[in-house]
């Protein structure tokens, strides 16, 4: 009917609350914002099956709801960081995100939601805040059976302070293989599965060095929302 209000008409906390954040995909562009992602590409990254134009649609309504706020880019092009009205959003986005590891595990990992992608770049982006392997280059290599042919194969480049995520072989010598399937992967990144029952079970497989294998356990952080440690978000948070 034409003519409807948009909002729900009540003057209701929660009401006015879920007009701003109830949008289709409004939560995750915020919980990349609460993990570190400020530009554009990166921010789509952490959102992979979301359009490139419902993306910009959301961000400009964040804007204009004073939840982002645009900035220029210190490497030219805009940046978007979250005001102090996004920044106290934290506890929601971790709650809903600590609630569904509660009572909602099992769909965690069921199949249609499974996504290498979005796997892999929070993998590397953690290992980026958390993870230093010192001044010498490790190439690792990710098989995932069970994802996509062109997405079972990735690779982390870690040179001194940098971490690369490259989705074609970088041509360098591979030090560490990791071997998993990418339900398995998934489930350990979330704290469901150890990493010591997973490598028991045959699910996990690490193939390198010594050295190479033991510095696995350095810099594979698990997902900030994992439930085995019931983990905050809070210190990928205040480096925004």
């Amino acid at each position: 009917m034409s003519g409807t209000p948009r909002g729900y008409g009540q003057f209701c906390p929660v009401a006015i609350a879920a007009e701003v954040l109830a949008e289709r995909w409004t939560p995750l562009v915020i919980r990349e914002l609460l993990l570190g992602s400020v530009r554009f590409n990166d921010l789509q990254r952490g959102v992979p099956r979301m359009s490139s134009s419902l993306l910009a649609r959301r961000l400009k309504e964040l804007e204009f709801a004073g939840i982002v706020e645009r900035r220029p880019g210190a490497k030219g092009g805009p940046e978007y960081h979250l005001t102090p009205a996004g920044r106290d959003l934290l506890p929601v986005i971790e709650g809903m995100g600590l609630w569904a590891q509660r009572w909602m595990r099992h769909d965690l990992v069921a199949t249609e939601n499974l996504d290498p992608d979005l796997l892999m770049w929070d993998i590397r982006r953690n290992v980026m805040s958390r993870g230093r392997l010192g001044d010498r280059r490790l190439v690792t290599e990710f098989h995932l059976a069970g994802a996509p042919t062109r997405k079972q194969r990735w690779w982390l480049v870690f040179d001194a302070d940098v971490v690369d995520l490259c989705y074609r072989d970088p041509g360098f010598e591979v030090g560490l293989f990791v071997r998993t399937s990418l339900r398995a992967l998934t489930e350990v990144w979330l704290g469901h599965v150890g990493i010591d029952q997973a490598l028991r079970e045959g699910r996990l497989r690490l193939d390198g060095s010594r050295e190479d294998v033991a510095a696995f356990r350095s810099w594979f952080v698990l997902s900030s929302l994992a439930s085995t440690r019931a983990a905050s978000i809070g210190s990928a948070a205040d480096a925004v």
